[in-house]
């Protein structure tokens, strides 16, 4: 199993969180080395590290696996979803009728 897509997920969200891996590998209780080698996807952390990299991360587990996961339409319509609620009003008008033509134009 391919586990580098994780690793970059899990290295975006830390770094979307201002977190060096020093400071992530403190909060989750393992070493940078080890931080690294999940990071680039040489490992997979055990279950029970990996759910404490996410709630550190403030990260779901489907946004870290949807790589790995039949369902990753369903998981993409989800973050869709999320990123929509963090807009206005507004900006969610435009980018309803920006998707609109963009689905006319792939018929």
């Amino acid at each position: 199993m391919n586990f580098k897509p994780m690793g970059i997920r899990i290295k975006e969200a830390r770094e979307k969180k201002g977190y060096t891996q020093e400071q992530l590998a403190e909060l989750v209780g393992l070493s940078v080395q080890h931080i690294s080698v999940i990071e680039r996807g040489v490992k997979s952390p055990r279950l029970d590290t990996f759910i404490h990299i996410a709630n550190e991360l403030e990260v779901s587990a489907d946004y870290l696996l949807r790589d790995m996961l039949k369902v990753s339409d369903e998981l993409t319509s989800n973050e869709l979803v999320e990123a929509m609620r963090k807009i206005s009003s507004k900006e969610k008008k435009r980018i309803l009728k920006i998707m609109q033509l963009l689905i006319e134009t792939a018929d």
